[in-house]
């Protein structure tokens, strides 16, 4: 599904401070598969995250996903393979407080010009699966942490996206909301997506539904 081949990835901060966040790194994740990426901050889990939903380019190497060489698409291109591929949980969540759930959740569909019965069919679906539709008309600033990070993953799986990619999704969650994600992980994985996820919360580490543990340390797989 998913394959990073001698990648590199160097940040020029300037002239006089050159940062290497992955250094020739190869790494293959498989279709159905929870990878996870264990590292501590600076690491290189979120650059590779990055780089995998085309959010950025490496500096050199090749990443292939299913038959898609995502490093070799223009902004445009991979973009639409962002909408069409990926559902990307940030560890900020990264939603609108002035809106509304359903508004924040919606917000990946608006480019495909959908009827709106079937903008409002994909809607309830990720309400009910996340047990967030009594939450609705709410605004997102009104919300609890552990509710808006159910919103940011509504809404990474509004379009029924392929692949799931989750960076450092329990940072801001105490114990039984990290351990509700991970029952929502549970769900996500059972219909089949390929996860990925970056943290350095060791409540992932010895999880059963947790394929391969992958430790980076200072842009190296070890």
């Amino acid at each position: 599904m998913i394959e990073l081949k001698n990648i590199t990835k160097i940040y020029e901060v300037n002239k006089n401070n050159i940062v290497t966040a992955l250094d020739n790194i190869n790494l293959e994740i498989r279709e159905g598969e929870l990878v996870v990426l264990k590292g501590a901050s600076g690491s290189g889990k979120s650059t590779i995250l990055s780089l995998i939903a085309a959010l950025s380019k490496p500096t050199s190497g090749e990443i292939v996903v299913e038959t898609s060489r995502v490093s070799k698409l223009s902004d445009n291109f991979a973009s639409d393979f962002r909408r069409d591929n990926i559902g990307f949980v940030f560890q900020k969540y990264n939603l609108i407080p002035a809106l509304s759930v359903k508004e924040n959740i919606i917000l990946p569909l608006v480019p495909l010009n959908l009827h709106v019965k079937e903008i409002e069919e994909k809607l309830i679906r990720v309400l009910k699966m996340f047990h967030i539709e009594h939450k609705e008309n709410q605004l997102v600033k009104n919300l609890s942490g552990g509710e808006q990070q159910r919103v940011a993953i509504a809404r990474a799986n509004v379009n029924n996206p392929k692949i799931i990619l989750a960076d450092e999704p329990t940072a801001n969650l105490d114990e039984k909301l990290s351990l509700s994600f991970i029952e929502i992980l549970k769900e996500l994985k059972a219909e089949g997506k390929t996860i990925v996820v970056a943290t350095h919360d060791p409540l992932f580490f010895n999880l059963e539904i947790v394929d391969r543990v992958v430790e980076i340390h200072q842009g190296v797989l070890l």
